[in-house]
């Protein structure tokens, strides 16, 4: 039997009992992973697919805006506050949720590079300690919002941080408190953070309109289920899909129209694969912002969880335009592995024509090189299950260790440029992301193919497919610690991650 089979078998034979359904409540103070002995809901293989409808067709609304109190220019001042709130996503229905401002998403965080970012945060969650990760963005390791800073229950902390010139791109903020970041997100804790240049080179008649992905799984009574076993082992996917915090908005254009918009993929593990049915797509952005040039005649955009992208589609002819997520096959453990396929948002094009729009520049901005590497390093992701005492036992690993946070596991210089290799030997695609900068892709390899990146861009989040080596140049410029791991959150939560210490 191979390795393969075996982890099937041992899933389809799964008898869960014991104390560890809390793991995913409390880690041990550990934290390691493992599902052994779980019960209760975490101990499902997969969860009851509700019949509760959701409201469909509403214009797609802006995302709100959290209000800058600052009165000196060149200044963002705010308050920022996660607590329990209700929502009726479902007509009549109320669901409890966590939000930021009482919102899901939270509110837009808009700024200029070079600004002096200072954000009150409040911690209202009752009993549970939280943080609030700045994903993809150039702050002070001591500003990041990572598991070893955790703000109590009921405590304030001021984030304070400078962005520099050369940060704009599109970002989001989410919890990262050890052992809870998962359930904290899929309970409501998410929302986009944007950079603005001080000069755009994308003409302002393209808009500007962020989309931000959420996925939602609703119980017959409104709730919100806690994840079962088949969510731990694959990461939680919901049965809903949510632009903006809505069920299939529609968007109304002119016929001739250039749109601009911010993708962010902001569930726990969902997949993405993006198209505007036969509208031509310019890819002119990724996660740390504008390309060196546009990227024409694509027909798709693929997202994993926590990246983002920038696009222009064209809507040249009146009709209706869907915007679909395609079905991805990322690798499943289990029976009842979900069809992702959706339809996401309709875009209604009308007869009216839209006022000509200035051309794309050819160039966009200049992406630096960061050089030659003087160091290699290499992470494995793989995954684990094995039978113990008490029943079957599963692990998400790097380097063979699971998480731990009292263990720095790369030291590294600020300011050096270093080769990182990450090798998914797992059978399942993991999504790397590291905090505190921005990298970029040298190539992929695969069954003994190569593949050069296509073009230069700024990274913090990037797929690594089952069986595939992606290679990165990689550069930290502020000392601290930093995390590194993979973006399904339920895997990261489950031992999937490391530390890099930074030193001066």
């Amino acid at each position: 039997m191979n390795r393969r089979e075996f982890l099937l078998s041992g899933v389809a034979a799964l008898v869960i009992s014991g104390p560890a359904a809390a793991q995913m409540q409390d880690h041990s103070e550990h934290g390691m992973p493992g599902m052994e002995g779980m019960s209760g809901e975490a101990g499902k293989m997969a969860a009851p697919r509700s019949s509760l409808a959701l409201p469909e067709g509403a214009p797609l609304r802006d995302l709100p805006r959290l209000a800058n109190r600052a009165r000196e220019p060149g200044h963002f001042e705010a308050e920022l506050t996660a607590k329990p709130a209700i929502v009726r996503f479902a007509e009549g229905i109320d669901t409890p949720i966590l939000a930021y401002e009482g919102e899901t998403p939270g509110p837009l965080i808009e700024v200029t590079e070079g600004d002096k970012v200072a954000i009150r945060f409040a911690n209202r969650l009752p009993g549970e300690e939280t943080t609030i990760h700045w994903h993809g963005m150039p702050v002070p390791a001591e500003q990041d919002g990572n598991p070893m800073d955790p703000v109590a229950s009921g405590a304030d902390r001021l984030y304070a941080f400078e962005l520099p010139e050369g940060s704009a791109g599109s970002y989001w903020y989410h919890p990262h408190p050890h052992g809870r970041t998962a359930e904290q997100v899929y309970l409501g804790l998410a929302g986009a953070f944007i950079v603005k240049p001080r000069q755009d080179p994308i003409p302002a008649a393209y808009g500007d309109t962020p989309l931000f992905f959420t996925d939602l799984r609703l119980a017959a009574d409104g709730s919100i289920p806690a994840s079962t076993m088949a969510d731990l082992m694959n990461g939680r996917v919901g049965d809903h899909v949510l632009v903006n915090g809505q069920k299939k908005p529609v968007l109304t254009l002119p016929a001739g129209s250039r749109r601009r918009f911010r993708l962010f993929n902001a569930t726990n593990a969902r997949f993405l694969r993006l198209t505007f049915g036969t509208a031509a797509i310019t890819l002119i952005g990724s996660d740390g912002g504008l390309l060196e040039a546009p990227v024409t005649g694509l027909r798709a955009i693929d997202l994993v969880p926590a990246e983002r992208a920038e696009v222009i589609v064209a809507f040249e002819q009146p009709g209706r335009v869907v915007l679909r997520t395609e079905d991805v096959d990322r690798g499943w453990m289990g029976p009842g592995r979900p069809d992702t396929a959706a339809e996401l948002m309709t875009i209604e094009v009308t007869q009216e024509q839209a006022e000509p729009a200035p051309p794309l520049p050819a160039r966009l901005r200049r992406i630096a090189d960061l050089g030659l590497p003087v160091a290699t390093r290499r992470l494995e992701f793989t995954e684990t299950m094995s039978m113990g005492e008490g029943g079957m036992k599963m692990g998400f690993l790097i380097n063979g260790a699971a998480f731990d946070m009292g263990r720095v596991d790369v030291v590294t210089k600020a300011g050096q440029t270093e080769l990182w290799e990450i090798a998914n030997l797992a059978d399942m695609d993991h999504p790397f992301h590291l905090h505190g900068t921005q990298f970029q892709l040298v190539e992929t390899e695969r069954d003994g193919r190569v593949s050069k990146a296509p073009y230069r861009a700024w990274k913090d989040t990037i797929n690594v497919a089952r069986g595939q080596t992606v290679r990165l140049l990689v550069r930290q410029d502020q000392p601290g610690l930093r995390m590194y791991h993979c973006h399904i959150l339920e895997h990261e939560q489950l031992g999937m991650m490391g530390v890099a210490e930074v030193r001066a």
